[in-house]
């Protein structure tokens, strides 16, 4: 996966762009409107997302698997701590955060990673902290694509597997860990005007005392 992300990045971001996805910016109100104040961003990429929470006066600290990424935030005003690593290796510190914010990552796991993942990150979070994640799902266009690796999971190309996740899915994965809400939402490709938006499901969890 390493790999994979690497040799493509350069296209990637250009595909993607520098805009924050419509995900960080409902994540960026909820945070402020419960006065979080320092997040933990597994999967930070080039920091597209992450700067909507810092040009807002919160803490960011980032993971980034990817040294090409890290290095194009860092070009693009980005300064900030990022760690880089997989998130599979998570913890990387043991500081406990106000809140977490995942964006397309999850469902990049296979099912003993998102299990670890999730319980790491809620570990990492403060007593009344929050943790949200945004992932692909059902409902999106690549489900079903490619290579049927396991129930929801898919190889859509080489390289790149993915779950596609439902209520059923959130429930038994998420509950355990505070599950608040979840809600669909559909990701407009900011940076070609002429893609459809893929549908998400952003997950709300929150750390009880």
């Amino acid at each position: 996966m390493t790999e994979f992300w690497e040799s493509s990045f350069i296209e990637k971001q250009t595909m993607w762009g520098f805009e924050p996805t419509d995900s960080a910016i409902v994540t960026k109100d909820f945070f402020l409107e419960r006065n979080v104040k320092d997040i933990l961003v597994p999967g930070i990429g080039y920091g597209r997302n992450a700067k909507v929470f810092i040009d807002n006066g919160i803490n960011v600290t980032g993971i980034e698997v990817s040294k090409t990424a890290i290095d194009l935030a860092r070009q693009n005003g980005i300064d900030i701590s990022i760690f880089h690593g997989s998130v599979t290796d998570m913890p990387f510190d043991n500081k406990l955060y106000d809140g977490i914010f995942c964006y397309a990552l999850i469902h990049l796991l296979n099912d003993h990673e998102r299990n670890k993942f999730i319980k790491d990150c809620y570990n990492q979070l403060k007593p009344n902290g929050y943790m949200i994640f945004t992932t692909v799902s059902k409902k999106a266009p690549m489900f079903g694509k490619g290579k049927q690796l396991d129930k929801d999971y898919y190889e859509i190309m080489e390289g790149v597997k993915m779950f596609f996740y439902d209520s059923d899915s959130i429930k038994q994965e998420f509950e355990q860990y505070g599950l608040v809400e979840f809600s669909e939402i559909d990701e407009p490709n900011k940076n070609m005007k002429n893609k459809p938006p893929i549908n998400f499901l952003i997950v709300k969890c929150k750390k009880k005392l």
